[in-house]
């Protein structure tokens, strides 16, 4: 805990982090699948976390053994994109994980510079749904950066952003690929899940309610 309370910069993902849009997500891809003929699974869709959406594309194709043209990846990329969009008009501040609204309060308190580092280009809407907007000094998403977890530009370009280095910022993740990229760039980590998943990480917590819980102690 010490250590966390040296860090100037806290750095969050969104999704699995703050807020659980996983399930819309797999929604999406389902219905993409089941248009293309094929089952979709809750399992695969696990390997589908942290990764972008063409990234992710490439990996339902393999699932389902289809080939497509690039124009057609782009159509189903965007079609996808769309129904998750519509999904997404449904959230609110209920849909906000355990402890996420009171940590980030907390932490705007103690005067930390916050930023987030997600590989979602659908972060502005999912923060104005949430109603968190303002908690972040910086928002670096999939809309700002070419390379996508585990290359650490995420991160580096929210730890420039915050005005802070590296090794001034501790990141919040749920994904091994946000691990790797964050560990890379000489970040500290904190894996929301379990060291069997999430190995590489200075320290495992259920969820932000576990840090409530710590600052409460």
């Amino acid at each position: 805990m010490q250590k966390i309370k040296s860090k100037l910069g806290i750095i969050f993902d969104l999704d699995g982090v703050l807020v659980d849009t996983a399930k819309y997500h797999y929604l999406a891809w389902k219905r993409l699948a089941d248009e293309l003929g094929f089952n979709f699974t809750m399992e695969d869709n696990e390997r589908l976390k942290g990764v972008s959406r063409m990234q992710s594309l490439e990996i339902l194709l393999e699932i389902g053994r289809i080939i497509m043209t690039e124009e057609q990846k782009e159509k189903a990329a965007f079609k996808k994109n769309t129904w998750y969009v519509e999904y997404l008009h449904t959230l609110d501040e209920t849909a906000l994980l355990p402890g996420a609204k009171n940590y980030l309060l907390c932490l705007k308190k103690e005067g930390k510079k916050i930023a987030l580092g997600s590989a979602s280009k659908n972060t502005p809407l999912i923060l104005e749904r949430l109603n968190i907007a303002y908690f972040f000094d910086a928002v670096i998403d999939g809309n700002s950066v070419i390379k996508t977890k585990p290359d650490p530009e995420v991160f580096l370009k929210g730890a420039a952003a915050l005005g802070l280095d590296p090794d001034q910022c501790v990141v919040f993740e749920d994904a091994l690929a946000g691990v790797e990229a964050a560990k890379a760039c000489g970040m500290m980590v904190i894996a929301v899940g379990n060291p069997e998943s999430l190995p590489g990480a200075d320290w495992y917590i259920s969820s932000l309610a576990d840090m409530i819980a710590l600052k409460q102690g």
